[in-house]
């Protein structure tokens, strides 16, 4: 199980200092869209630059001009960039396309998408891995959960990723479904010793 360290909100240097600490006890390094909108691709070339054997996940959340964001984010070093579920299957269909021309991947983000069938459709266009996403809005309704895997049963064949307030206290609920990457941000950045708090989400992983 991968744990992926999503830096968002963030500064430059917090984001490199944060990484710095971590990296011991992490497998994938997400630069989270906002980091992107200030910083753009520069901060994914540079990440990958110091840290060429982690998985780069690069969170573009493309909804549209997908060939053109994904060959970018793809070229500056992400291994895997995101698209939004509810983007136009011809999107999802260019993303999937270029990424797999370059041998990277799509993680398409379930965000919003309530409807079963849209899972069907993403299964036919070729999705095989999907982040699980409660957004930083949707949060206050409280996290991401087990509950939250019924959504997704159907299709034991996708790689899934889950986000959204994923701390040492919720691990344990989650490990079960065995999904193969944790998205965890503010239970590490935010925590007065990331590295100890990167540490012991490992050990709850393992």
């Amino acid at each position: 199980m991968n744990i992926q360290l999503a830096l968002d909100r963030l500064n430059w240097k917090d984001c490199f200092s944060l990484v710095e600490q971590t990296s011991p006890h992490i497998d994938w390094i997400e630069i989270g869209t906002g980091v992107i909108k200030e910083y753009g691709m520069q901060m994914v070339r540079e990440m990958k630059a110091a840290y060429p054997d982690k998985t780069l996940v690069a969170d573009m959340k493309t909804c549209d001009a997908a060939a053109s964001e994904t060959k970018q984010a793809l070229n500056a070093g992400a291994d895997i960039t995101t698209v939004m579920a509810f983007s136009a299957d011809t999107a999802i269909r260019a993303a999937l396309e270029e990424a797999s021309a370059a041998d990277r991947k799509v993680m398409v983000d379930l965000l919003g998408v309530t409807d079963l069938g849209r899972l069907s459709q993403l299964d036919t266009l070729g999705v095989d891995l999907i982040s699980l996403h409660i957004g930083k809005d949707m949060q206050r309704d409280g996290g991401v959960s087990g509950d939250d895997f019924a959504f997704i049963e159907d299709y034991p064949h996708w790689n899934a990723a889950v986000a959204g307030g994923i701390n040492a206290d919720t691990i344990p609920s989650l490990t079960p479904y065995e999904p193969e990457t944790l998205i965890v941000g503010g239970a590490v950045t935010k925590a007065d010793d990331p590295e100890a708090a990167a540490q012991h989400i490992r050990k709850l992983v393992k």
